[in-house]
């Protein structure tokens, strides 16, 4: 009776997990190193080809660009995924957030619950991505493990806003217009595949307030290095700044949808 609310809802999700964290471990292994071999190793080939690619990419190969992304990238469908359905069916589906509040546990319980939900899962993501980028003399570095981090970070800043959002909906059929249009448009567009200076001059101010940006450049700084502690500060307030931001909305649109 003395575990603090918001811990045994996370806990409560976490049992649910047990059930396929085996299957979800081992496509967090192989989906990364099949995106690899295809865009670091295939297109890295032939984009490391180009007399300025070096220059271009900060002085690294494609290979190390890339892979050095992939963190933030599958933090963000990881945690946005968990955000949508799922938590949808908490409300909607099986009614299991109504019940926890009619016990002793607050609305604002459940929605700082299932923030450290989203970032527990998140991690194990993003460790599977670390374990396979361990494989590759190009990222196999200590800051591997500040990845982990950065990337969790990336992928609440994505999972809470969400979160209230589903907190508002009856349905999920905006759910696949917000993976289509804001999701996928960011993992083309936010640097992940190639520097956003690459990007028309419009477009480059879209993609630095973007969350995926600021994770990207965060994994990129810890493994490869080459950025300054200023910058990376930055790429941590920004990021700290979308997670307290959804997580107030979380709380105020949970208690709406809660009725508490």
């Amino acid at each position: 009776m003395t575990t603090p609310m918001v811990l045994r809802v996370a806990y409560r999700d976490l049992v649910f997990y047990k059930r396929v964290w085996k299957a979800n471990v081992i496509g967090a292994f192989v989906q990364p190193m099949l995106y690899l071999l295809g865009f670091g190793v295939g297109v890295g080939a032939l984009v490391d080809r180009g007399a300025e690619s070096a220059e271009l990419l900060g002085g690294v190969s494609y290979f190390a660009f890339y892979a050095s992304a992939l963190l933030a990238t599958t933090a963000m469908f990881v945690a946005s995924q968990e955000a949508l359905w799922p938590t949808m069916g908490g409300f909607q589906w099986s009614n299991a957030y109504h019940s926890m509040v009619s016990t002793p546990i607050s609305a604002g319980d459940v929605a700082t619950g299932l923030a450290l939900y989203y970032s527990a899962r998140t991690a194990i993501a993003a460790g599977g991505v670390a374990a396979v980028l361990a494989l590759f003399d190009e990222t196999r570095t200590w800051g591997l493990l500040a990845a982990i981090g950065a990337a969790t970070l990336c992928g609440a800043a994505f999972a809470t806003p969400l979160a209230a959002w589903t907190a508002t909906r009856r349905t999920d059929y905006s759910f696949p217009a917000i993976l289509r249009f804001g999701i996928i448009p960011m993992f083309l567009f936010g640097g992940a595949f190639y520097p956003i200076d690459q990007l028309p001059g419009w477009l480059q101010p879209i993609a630095w307030v973007t969350p995926l940006w600021h994770g990207v450049e965060l994994c990129r700084a810890v493994i490869l290095g080459g950025s300054s502690y200023g910058s990376a500060a930055v790429h941590v307030a920004v990021l700290a700044a979308y997670v307290v931001a959804g997580w107030l909305a979380c709380r105020m649109t949970f208690a709406r949808r809660l009725g508490t």
